[in-house]
């Protein structure tokens, strides 16, 4: 009886022992896991907080009336909050006007280019012709290389331009430049869809040509409605680059009544022209306005397609 007893206590104790250690194990595992968590989302905080905290300064400060400026007790949310600086930068900058020739160039741009790269993504990936892998390597180049290295060969060729003469201070260069597949960003455009080309089936081409479609209606009807995803990831990177760029803007000499980008630089110089206004700190506060007017067209078009855009760079080859 004894020894069942000393048996029985013996068991209890592993069975003691045990659970004490499985407890310990989960524990550290719990541990382990808030411990990761507090550190990723610390980490993602400063990650945000570094790239967010100029635009909110920036938001916050276009707000701010003469006293908040110069008032040390004013750091990020205004006492005295004015619209002024937005009322004098829409007013400065035409913006209504503005904006609309901007969206309107920007837009077309947009289509020349989805029909462009569209076609020669295509091309690329579904045909074979006499030095495609050097033109390809062409197209990789247009990618990696600096437009800074070709800033005075394409100024010089605009502005003796053939019988055309000087093409500058028009956006004739960049529709002539988009139309012959070398625009801005065109190389990516054409690389995301020869790879997104190059993942759909031949089955689909080869049931089309059975059927009698000829080739570019089975491009037009079937594989670019196949690349849908790619076809909205190139639209809204085509029309926010085409946006923001000032590269191109200035070197052509567009004119600022074409392109928004191009009013922010002078908006300052402007607004202390006409009301005369010589601080500079006060100045910028206008130019802050003028920015953050800037923005909201890209961020209203980036809520509006953020979904889709999503499911475009995931389908379309960017990443993995």
């Amino acid at each position: 009886m004894q020894l069942v007893q000393n048996y029985k206590a013996k068991m209890a104790s592993m069975r003691a022992d045990k659970q004490f250690a499985n407890d310990r194990r989960k524990a550290a595992r719990i541990s382990k896991k808030v411990i990761l968590g507090l550190f990723k989302a610390v980490v993602l905080i400063g990650i945000s907080y570094m790239i967010l905290s100029p635009l909110i300064g920036m938001i916050s400060n276009s707000f701010f009336s003469d006293s908040d400026l110069y008032n040390p007790m004013v750091y990020l949310f205004p006492m005295e909050g004015t619209l002024e600086r937005y009322s004098v930068s829409v007013k400065v900058m035409n913006y209504g006007k503005v904006l609309f020739n901007t969206l309107l160039y920007d837009l077309s741009l947009m289509m020349v280019q989805l029909l462009i790269c569209s076609l020669v993504g295509y091309g690329f990936a579904r045909f074979d012709f006499p030095l495609k892998k050097v033109f390809f390597a062409c197209v990789v180049v247009m990618i990696v290389l600096p437009m800074n290295t070709i800033m005075l060969p394409l100024y010089m060729t605009f502005r003796n331009f053939g019988p055309f003469g000087n093409l500058l201070s028009t956006p004739v260069p960049m529709y002539i430049m988009t139309a012959l597949g070398c625009g801005l960003r065109s190389g990516l455009y054409i690389y995301i869809f020869n790879q997104f080309f190059r993942g759909l089936p031949k089955e689909i081409e080869e049931a089309a040509f059975v059927d009698g479609a000829g080739m570019f209606y089975t491009y037009s009807r079937i594989m670019l409605v196949n690349a849908m995803p790619s076809v909205i990831t190139v639209s809204i990177f085509s029309l926010v680059w085409q946006y923001n760029d000032s590269f191109y803007a200035r070197m052509f000499t567009i004119s600022a009544n074409i392109l928004l980008s191009k009013k922010i630089g002078s908006l300052g110089q402007t607004v202390a022209n006409s009301y005369q206004i010589n601080d500079p700190a006060i100045l910028q506060l206008y130019t802050y306005a003028g920015v953050v007017l800037l923005i909201i067209p890209v961020l209203f078009i980036y809520i509006l397609l953020q979904r889709k855009f999503i499911e475009g760079v995931e389908r379309s080859g960017i990443v993995g």
